[in-house]
């Protein structure tokens, strides 16, 4: 068997060791020793629902003992046949039949052999009697008004405790008062009576808890006179005599009784309750007090009852005797009586008789001390005989001790010492035993401990020897014992091995030796390695209702870790296995987690690891982060005009040092009950000057800040008003605002309600001519704003505003430039030239218009453009202009977009902030031949293996005259090769389709198609088609027109394009205008949207209605040589624009038709096109 040591037992253990050693032997019942009381019983009560009564009496020795009783220190024998008497004990039982009065009586139980007699304390057998009020009749009682009066009680004799109570008849409690009190002996005293005293069902009950029983007395009948039935009955005289009798009168004591004189003794045992009673007789009822005659009232212990007509003094003391003195008083005077306090204490041990064993020839003393009050006297027994019968004649007694020398085997004895006063007995027995025997071990051979590295090992070798014997321990294969301070060998045979190492591990011997002989033992050790653990995080600092995790990692010996338990602990209370209740804790193992962390999670948490064999705790402190407390008492000092000292107190930080406070203040007229910042404060302070504007009732409140967050707000702190005074400041940003010519609508921003400073706030506005030297025109408002008529248009003016209260005018004002009311422009510019740079694009040169011309800032010029004809065809267009402005002073601007050989008309103007000046006339101007659009469409028509038919469709713009078109196509199998690129070039324009011959059968190729004019080829129109076989004609697209799946696709398509286009039709309808703006949103264009910055103007018809057409080029290929009219060949700079500064100028505001030419893009060709 494995017996295993835990480091969380070694106090313990060593505790038991010290108290075992302490006491005596263990004498192992294989040899002879006299008896000794095992088991006795306490005072029993017979109570009448128990079914039987049991007196036990256990005792052991070698021999085995027997047992005999007494019974009021005579024999009792066990002659009556319903005793049970149980087998080897002195138990016996006695059942409940209702005929058991004889058995009470006081017993001893005594259990012999041949070496002595062993004595049991005296135990108390009591049958108590049933208690019962005696029968008698009660006479009524009939006293006068005010007459003291007592109702007796005299309950019945019975088993403690007994309770006393006064009710009716009705289980109603009397009412007692001052005037009425039952006494601790049950009696109910009135210091006076009054006629509602009477009744006639006064009833004295007494309780027996333990006997679960209560009993009544007969009623009472109590009848007062009054001087209202006197005078009902008797004559003018009779009532002088009735009224004399209830005269006031000074107290009397009827408790205690005047029999016991002014003085009575009072016995109470050391650690009872004293209770004292005073109760006085009297008219006006006397009030009762205590004291201490000499001393002073025990502080903490004592109390006064009954409204103070008891005195109660717990767990009393030597140090409580003395003399208390109970007064009585009214107007009238006053009664005193004297307690003589005795403090008495049953016997207690002071010094025990010890049993021991001795070898023959010894010696020994047994001492028996007792105190108590009266002092105890000291008996002494020699196996349960008196002193007087001792068969030892060597013995040598004294009152408080026993001697004995030269002690045989013979001697072997109980003695038995009894300490008395006259509160009871108590008893001690010694066994002397006198035997001569070898050691004798009682641990068993062979036992295997284990302790774990650094704690202490117990390999135990209990033994019993006499005479005394030596104890040694050794390793097996050592020969010396074991000595040094990490070995101690205790008294009984166990060795302690401080801070054992793996070297310790092995077999160990235990020899005992005495004179009569010797005995060994072996025993084995095993060291394991001990128990580690740590807590991850170390020392959390976590914010209220985050989660927090805790982990426990462990490092066992491979032997414990079937043994390993973990468990959780805060400030040293447990965590069930699976957390808390509300599931708010959880506990997994070794992971112990919280789902929201409150301010009752921070503490001490542990993590213990228990084997087997040791037991460690790894501790983590959890500190809960949370916002601050708010600040407390808040208090205004150093009041001044503008500014006043505001201090605080801080409140709990929640462990997160504050690092500022923010002072808020309320007191805007404005805005009432609003909270504004005023001031921060750094943490380490709790006081500020702040400063304060006039006019204002002030009332601050104050918030703490943290890591966590900001606290609630302060309670508010007093209000404090500061006196007015005239403004400080004045109003600013002033600024003009003006519809009309030569009009100046003058504005700035109002002084806030903290900044008026007083009452009766105007502002006072000045102005004049900028540079003039006049006076200055001045007017007084209320508003934030003044109208102003001016001689002349778009003129400067010196503006100043300052703002006045009834208590004065604010600080002196700066005066600001603002114009007069703007007029359109009056004159046009003139266009002086346009150039060509592309068949899209001019340049436009004007001369600018003279600045007295502008009637106000010159925004910039706008340029209206409109297209008259096509060249390539004749055909006129109607007008509809497209817009393009350039801000700044510019002579010249880039028009984009222009569609290719056509005409157009341009006109410019001036504007500025008021609006438009008048148009220049048309200027006439064409653009050159450009490139074609692709044709609308490529189809191949027929195919066999060899052959195909091409045919395609005319482009949608032609941009020129057109010249033909060039066809080339190339093989396009499904791999990545590709076939080389053949041209053909058609120079008949009207001619659309084409027939190819020497194709390669069960060949794919691709086609490209493009028109072209003088200035070169545009974009391709592609399709892919694939030779068949065997010489078979193949129509494609006449097969798919055929199908029907393919003309339910088209009658679909033709549906959406009709539902869409009458979609169109109803919002331009409805919604009036198009705004260019807004179709830059839905289509923005980078190139474009950059040139808003430096480019071309703000585009736009006169109409705001879409352009059509009149950005296509802007993406559109041009001839092979690459010179298109995109943006970007233009671009300089960053933005990839032009112009001839490195700048455009100007930005859209016209339609944008890039949709077009994007989708073109997307289906140019994939190859180089040749000239």
């Amino acid at each position: 068997m494995e017996m295993l040591l835990s480091r969380r037992g070694l106090v313990l253990s060593l505790i038991l060791f010290l108290v075992k050693f302490s006491t005596a032997i263990e004498i192992p019942l294989s040899v002879q020793q006299v008896p000794t009381i095992t088991k006795q019983s306490k005072a029993q009560v017979a109570f009448p629902f128990d079914e039987y009564f049991q007196l036990e009496c256990e005792a052991k020795g070698n021999p085995e003992p027997t047992f005999t009783w007494t019974k009021d220190d005579k024999p009792f024998g066990f002659s009556d046949p319903r005793i049970l008497v149980y087998n080897n004990s002195g138990t016996f039982r006695v059942p409940n039949d209702g005929h058991i009065a004889h058995f009470q009586g006081k017993y001893r139980c005594f259990a012999a052999n041949k070496l002595g007699v062993a004595m049991s304390e005296e135990i108390e057998f009591i049958i108590p009697n049933v208690p019962k009020f005696p029968k008698e009749k009660i006479e009524p009682l009939e006293v006068e008004e005010g007459d003291p009066l007592v109702l007796p009680c005299g309950p019945p004799t019975g088993l403690a405790p007994l309770h006393i109570y006064w009710m009716n008849i009705e289980l109603e409690h009397i009412e007692q008062d001052e005037r009425v009190y039952m006494s601790q002996d049950g009696d109910l005293y009135f210091a006076n009576v009054e006629e509602r005293d009477s009744r006639s069902d006064y009833c004295c009950f007494a309780a027996f808890p333990r006997l679960r029983t209560i009993v009544q007395k007969m009623p009472m009948k109590l009848t007062v006179n009054s001087l209202k039935h006197a005078n009902d009955s008797s004559s003018s005289t009779d009532i002088g005599s009735k009224a004399n009798s209830i005269k006031q009168r000074k107290p009397r004591l009827l408790l205690p009784p005047a029999e016991r004189g002014p003085q009575s003794p009072v016995t109470i045992l050391r650690g009872d309750t004293l209770v004292l009673e005073c109760f006085a007789e009297g008219l006006p009822t006397p009030q009762v007090d205590w004291k201490k005659v000499g001393g002073d009232l025990p502080k903490g212990r004592e109390t006064k009852e009954n409204y103070g007509k008891t005195l109660k003094i717990e767990n009393v003391s030597f140090r409580d005797k003395g003399i208390y003195q109970c007064t009585a008083t009214n107007f009238l005077g006053w009664a005193t009586h004297d307690f003589q306090v005795i403090i008495e204490e049953p016997p207690r041990w002071k010094k025990k008789p010890q049993s021991g064993v001795y070898s023959t020839g010894g010696s020994g003393i047994l001492l028996c001390e007792a105190e108590g009050e009266p002092q105890p006297t000291i008996k002494w027994r020699v196996n349960g005989l008196p002193m007087e019968k001792n068969p030892f004649a060597d013995d040598v007694p004294f009152p408080r001790e026993i001697s004995f020398t030269n002690l045989q085997p013979n001697h072997s004895a109980v003695y038995q010492c009894e300490a008395s006063n006259a509160h009871g007995t108590i008893l001690a027995s010694a066994n002397v035993d006198v035997i001569d025997v070898h050691p004798l071990i009682q641990t068993e051979d062979g036992e295997t401990y284990s302790v774990v590295v650094g704690a202490r090992a117990f390999l135990h070798c209990e033994f019993f020897a006499s005479p005394e014997a030596a104890v040694s321990w050794q390793k097996v294969e050592e020969v010396d014992p074991l000595e040094g301070e990490r070995f101690h060998v205790h008294k009984n045979g166990t060795l302690q091995l401080n801070g054992a190492t793996e070297e310790d591990a092995g077999q160990y011997s235990c020899w005992v030796v005495n004179a009569k002989g010797r005995a060994a033992l072996t025993a084995s050790l095993n060291v394991r390695n001990a128990t580690k653990v740590r807590i991850s995080p170390a020392s959390p600092r976590v914010p209220t209702s985050h989660a927090l995790e805790l982990h426990c990692e462990t490092w066992c010996d491979a032997h414990l870790k079937h043994s390993l338990r973990l468990s959780w602990s805060k400030d040293g209370e447990a965590f069930a296995l699976n957390g808390t209740e509300d599931g708010r804790v959880t506990v997994d193992g070794g992971s112990l987690t919280i789902s929201a962390v409150t301010l009752g999670d921070q503490g001490a948490y542990a993590c213990s690891a228990q084997t087997e064999l040791d037991s460690v705790a790894a501790a983590t402190r959890v500190t809960v982060l949370d916002v601050p407390d708010p600040p407390e008492q808040l208090h205004l000092s150093e009041k001044q005009d503008r500014s006043v000292r505001l201090t605080w107190k801080a409140g709990d930080d929640h462990n997160s040092d504050i690092s500022e406070y923010i002072v808020e203040f309320e007191g805007n007229k404005a805005e009432p009950g609003r909270w504004e910042e005023l001031r921060r404060v750094r943490g380490q302070e709790t006081t500020v000057v702040v400063p304060l504007a006039p006019y204002v009732t002030y009332q601050f409140r104050v918030m703490a800040v943290n890591e966590v967050g900001r606290s609630q707000p302060s309670r508010p702190s007093d209000r404090h008003e500061t006196p007015p005074a005239a403004p400080d400041k004045n109003p600013q940003n002033i600024r003009v605002q003006a519809s009309q010519p030569k009009e100046m609508i003058i504005k700035w921003e109002p002084l806030k309600s903290m900044e008026q400073n007083g009452p009766g706030l105007e502002y006072r506005v000045s102005w004049k001519p900028q540079g003039a030297s006049v006076e200055w025109e001045e007017e007084t408002v209320t508003n934030h704003t003044l109208r102003v008529m001016t001689p002349t248009v778009y003129a400067p003016y010196e503006v100043q505003v300052q703002a006045t209260n009834s208590l004065g005018a604010g600080p002196e004002p700066q005066p600001v430039i603002l114009y007069s009311g703007e007029d359109y422009p009056d004159t046009a510019p003139v266009i002086q030239r346009v150039d060509v740079i592309n068949s899209t694009v001019v340049k436009v040169t004007w001369s600018t218009i003279p600045k007295d011309r502008v009637h106000g800032r010159l925004k910039g010029y706008q340029i209206n453009w409109w297209k008259t004809k096509s060249l390539g065809d004749g055909r006129t267009h109607p007008k509809q202009v497209n817009i393009l402005r350039f801000s700044g002073q510019r002579n010249y601007g880039m028009v984009p977009s222009l569609d290719a050989f056509s005409e157009f008309h341009m006109s410019i103007l001036a504007y500025n902030s008021k609006g438009a000046g008048p148009e220049s006339e048309p200027y006439t101007f064409q653009t050159p031949e450009g490139v074609p659009e692709q044709p609308t469409f490529l189809k191949v028509v027929k195919v066999d293996k060899d052959a195909a038919t091409l045919s395609w469709g005319l482009p949608k713009q032609l941009n020129g005259n057109l010249t033909g078109y060039v066809l080339q196509y190339q093989i396009i199998n499904d791999t990545d090769e590709i076939g080389e690129l053949n041209d053909i070039n058609i120079t008949t324009p009207s001619k659309r389709s084409w027939h190819l011959s020497n194709l390669s059968a069960m060949t794919k190729y691709k086609f490209y198609v493009r028109a072209c004019t003088a200035q070169g080829c545009g974009k391709p129109v592609t399709e892919e088609m694939t030779t068949t076989g065997a010489g078979k004609y193949a129509g494609l697209y006449d097969d798919i027109a055929t199908q029907g799946w393919f003309i339910g696709l088209m009658c679909a398509i033709a549906l959406l394009t009709l539902t869409l286009l009458t979609v169109c039709f109803v919002k331009r309808n409805k919604g009036g205008k198009y705004s260019v703006k807004e179709k830059e949103d839905l289509h923005p264009d980078p190139e474009g949207q950059s040139g808003k910055d430096e480019t071309f103007g703000d585009y736009s018809d006169s109409d705001e209605k879409p352009l059509k057409g009149s950005l296509r080029s802007l993406t559109r290929d041009t001839q092979a040589t690459g010179s298109a009219d995109s943006l970007v060949e233009y671009a300089e700079g960053e933005q990839g624009l032009f112009g001839e500064d490195g700048s455009f100028i100007g930005a859209y505001t016209g339609s944008k038709e890039k949709g077009s030419a994007e989708s073109n893009t997307s289906s140019s060709a994939a190859f180089p096109l040749r000239a």
